[in-house]
């Protein structure tokens, strides 16, 4: 019984060798499909479709033409934005006023199975005033090999990477053998909240993995800050000009509130102690985008109106953040002579997002034929990272933990560093650099 135990041992890990160099054989047959004039083409219609948030139907329309192109199944989902507001418990907000919340969706592979999901929102942000571009934001213009336009890079230039791989797949014949299926999801209303992917999920589109296209550097973000979008209304006294001492500018009044907001984010952002946040420098940013007031010139203004975005931490509800917003500006409103008998108004008007981490482990699996690259720098807080690479493979691997052990597989191993949570060796001369690094979970290294 043991020796059989033995050899079934043995040929379960010999299939899973074969289904490995299977995997990535397919995954280099894919790469080498992608079309780069294809995909330059796909991102210019793109970019020269104006899709500012709140009015996505003709760039969704473009989408759904290129995916029925290259073959996928194609489905529309629509949904009610004023009905969605109202009845979803979970309903993130919005900034612009919509009639429609069209998403699209692009299918290949077999229902059933496992599901890959790749997302890209096709809406972007107002251009602004047209004279402080150098090009035209809409003409997806090519300069020393950059595209230009609203949008290019976030993140139209993410979903031109979603029709490049599902176009690579069909190609290369990798879509026909997939043992599950790959969903690509397209959603409006990002900009303002996120509310055409809630609409997406709520219609079925979630999967077992998931890769969101969005512009970062190529690093593997598994963690990001929430925010909150509010409303300033800030009391004055009117008072003619030739009196102005007699008046109270609401314009000052605001500025005591922005130093205080100020002073707050200056406190939230050094407490923060998260290696995946403290990298960014200012993970919770406060600013003051849009303000309005006055009636006339020569008149004292009496009456400000500001909108900005509060950053929301790590393990905060948007909710708690909305708290310590008031609590800020009713503290700075009771040390202010005038505000303390005429407090300002505060509201949440638009996206309200908590912040997230995977917190889960994460499983990545290396070939020397399938990366590619200058090196992988890969973090998680509150999971364990399992990594396994090929015996040929060749690369540095740095791998530290903070609360969690090492545990390594590798021979080589024995030829690098130890020190507590940490390891340091050479897989081979010259390679990439591989960097991982948990806070709270484990590190397993291990050789195929």
């Amino acid at each position: 019984m043991g020796a059989a135990a033995a050899g079934g041992a043995g040929a379960g890990s010999a299939g899973e060798g074969v289904a490995a160099r299977a995997s990535a054989r397919a995954s280099d047959g894919a790469a080498a499909a992608v079309d780069p004039e294809r995909t330059v083409d796909d991102l210019r219609r793109l970019v020269r479709t104006p899709s500012v948030t709140g009015d996505e139907r003709a760039v969704q329309d473009v989408v759904a033409a290129i995916l029925a192109e290259l073959g996928c199944e194609v489905e529309r989902i629509e949904t009610d934005p004023a009905e969605f507001a109202r009845t979803d418990p979970d309903w993130p907000g919005q900034e612009m006023p919509r009639a429609d919340l069209p998403v699209v969706v692009g299918r290949l592979g077999r229902r059933g199975g496992r599901r890959l999901l790749l997302v890209g929102h096709t809406d972007v942000v107002p251009v602004g005033d047209p004279a402080t571009w150098s090009v035209d934001p809409w003409a997806a213009e090519i300069r020393d090999g950059r595209l230009f336009g609203r949008g290019a890079c976030d993140m139209k230039g993410g979903c031109a990477s979603i029709l490049a791989a599902l176009r690579a797949l069909v190609a290369c014949g990798a879509a026909a053998a997939l043992g599950g299926e790959v969903v690509a999801a397209f959603v409006p209303s990002e900009e303002d909240g996120g509310q055409g992917m809630l609409a997406a999920i709520r219609a079925g589109i979630v999967g077992d993995m998931a890769i969101i296209t969005e512009p970062t550097d190529l690093d593997v973000v598994i963690a990001h800050a929430g925010a909150i979008t509010f409303r300033l209304t800030v009391p004055g006294r009117a008072a003619h000009a030739s009196m102005r001492r007699e008046g109270v500018s609401a314009l000052d009044r605001l500025m005591v509130l922005v130093r205080a907001l100020e002073a707050d984010e200056a406190a939230r952002n050094a407490a923060e102690t998260d290696p995946l946040m403290t990298a960014i420098g200012l993970p919770y940013p406060t600013i003051v985008g849009m303000v309005s007031g006055g009636d006339w010139a020569s008149t004292v203004m009496d009456r400000i109106v500001a909108d900005g975005r509060y950053g929301v931490a790590l393990g905060e509800t948007w909710r708690d953040a909305e708290a310590r917003l008031r609590r800020v500006i009713a503290d700075a409103a009771v040390a202010d002579p005038f505000l303390r008998d005429h407090p300002p108004a505060v509201e949440l008007v638009g996206g309200h997002i908590r912040g997230e981490t995977v917190n889960g482990g994460i499983h990545l699996e290396l070939t020397g034929s399938a990366w590619q690259g200058e090196g992988l720098d890969l973090r998680t807080t509150n999971g364990g990272l399992h990594l396994e690479i090929p015996g040929d493979y060749n690369a540095r691997l740095e791998a530290s933990t903070v609360n969690g052990g090492v545990h390594s597989d590798l021979e080589r191993t024995r030829h690098g560093r130890r020190r507590g949570g940490r390891i340091a060796t050479d897989l081979g001369r010259g390679g990439q650099l591989i960097r991982l690094e948990t806070t709270n979970g484990g590190l397993h290294i291990a050789e195929r």
